[in-house]
């Protein structure tokens, strides 16, 4: 088979692109495939979206070259605050507190705006040789042979490679053209999604505030701004979202309180609905599914993007090793190495999101007595409580070397 590339990646967003920049380190020759333009991947413009990245997931970044340009606007977290309560109530005298302080590695993660974060991965693509990018392309066809994958693309043409890689998203065309089934279901949630800008500052600490309807994060952003994803029911989302700016932050007052004094909007308002979507398999017969398209988990922990970047660590890091030995890195034996590294992990990421937002958004007296013991609990057992803070900052577990400050 004559190869036009060793990987394809289909999906040119966040994962899509980091994964490039790591595959073309170690030395695999990588095409990345994206629906949309480069135009409008490169928007300079704040639209309100942000990440909470995990100090592993910085560690990735910093080894695939962009974090240098992505940190001088990149706001630490440097504690976090869970609490329990409902809209205009206050928050419950009983809750959790993590300080960054009780670890020794430094901040646990940081949060980084949209548009600082793709420009970054986007201006480090295009000044790397071995990767190729086909803007604004489809794949219409996938056919896994004995050693590699032809891709037939919306513009007729056809690809042969190795490896696909899906990194497109919950409703990933790569895993269905495989024949990968997935499990999932509707939370009858909503999140609404926006950046405000506050008269106070945060100082760096981010608030998780659990309340029947759902969970309102309110995460630091670099001055005074904090990200804000906030989860109501379908229908409250829906009729909240639908109104003026000055109506939508009437109805987010009593949830925010006045902690950080008077604010406004800052960027565009989204909503998402919410949902548990769980691949069966991460990998089939020369394709392997990363991010979203492996799993989509709730928000509730800010762990989605991080899970997807420790995907792409794993993920490099096999295909790294199988180079080297002189195996076929899209062979079935490498795929099975990543999908026993990565699967179990990713599963009890969505069992654990999916019932933390179980136990937490519902107003059952006893349910709520017994969390707010548990919170406290866990705040005043600082072994249990530096446990948290380690896996906030993504140090728990197999790491791959890439998240732990390692070459490949």
């Amino acid at each position: 088979m004559e190869f036009d590339t060793d990987i394809a990646i289909i999906g040119g967003g966040l994962n899509g692109t980091t994964l490039a920049l790591a595959l073309a380190q170690a030395g695999q020759r990588v095409t990345l495939i994206d629906a949309q333009l480069a135009a409008l991947r490169e928007d300079p413009e704040f639209d309100g979206r942000s990440y909470a990245l995990a100090l592993t997931s910085t560690r990735l970044l910093d080894a695939v070259g962009v974090w240098d340009g992505v940190a001088e606007n990149a706001q630490p977290m440097l504690e976090i605050k869970v609490t329990d309560g409902r809209a205009g109530d206050g928050p419950s005298p009983m809750f959790m507190h993590f300080d960054h302080a009780e670890i020794e590695e430094g901040p646990m993660g940081f949060m980084v705006e949209d548009r600082y974060l793709r420009q970054a991965l986007q201006a480090a693509v295009s000044g790397t040789d071995a990767i190729t990018v086909l803007d604004g392309e489809t794949v219409v066809a996938q056919e896994a042979r004995m050693n590699g994958v032809t891709l037939t693309l919306g513009s007729g043409e056809t690809l042969q490679a190795r490896l696909a890689v899906g990194a497109d998203g919950r409703n990933t065309g790569t895993g269905e053209r495989a024949g990968i089934k997935r499990i999932g279901w509707a939370y009858g949630q909503t999140a609404l999604v926006c950046a405000i800008e506050h008269s106070l500052p945060h100082h760096g600490v981010a608030h998780q505030f659990f309340m029947p309807p759902g969970p309102l994060a309110i995460l630091p952003l670099t001055g005074n701004r904090s990200s804000i994803v906030w989860s109501e029911t379908d229908a409250a989302a829906k009729a909240i979202h639908a109104l003026s700016d000055d109506a939508y932050l009437d109805v987010l007052r009593p949830r925010f309180g006045s902690f950080l004094g008077d604010f406004k909007l800052a960027g565009k308002r989204y909503t998402y609905p919410l949902g548990l979507s769980l691949a069966h398999d991460m990998v089939a017969p020369r394709v392997a599914l990363v991010g979203d398209a492996a799993h989509g988990v709730h928000p509730i922990a800010g762990q989605g993007l991080n899970a997807g970047l420790r995907d792409i660590a794993a993920l490099a890091e096999v295909i790294a090793d199988a180079a080297r030995r002189g195996e076929d890195v899209g062979s079935d034996a490498a795929l099975a190495r990543y999908q026993e590294w990565r699967r179990f992990d990713n599963t009890t990421l969505a069992l654990a999101t999916d019932s933390f937002n179980r136990l937490f958004s519902n107003d059952n007296p006893l349910i709520r007595m017994a969390r707010d013991i548990g919170m406290a609990a866990v705040t005043a057992l600082p072994g249990l409580r530096r446990g948290f803070i380690r896996e906030a900052a993504g140090l728990t577990g197999d790491l791959p070397r890439l998240m732990q400050g390692k070459p490949l």
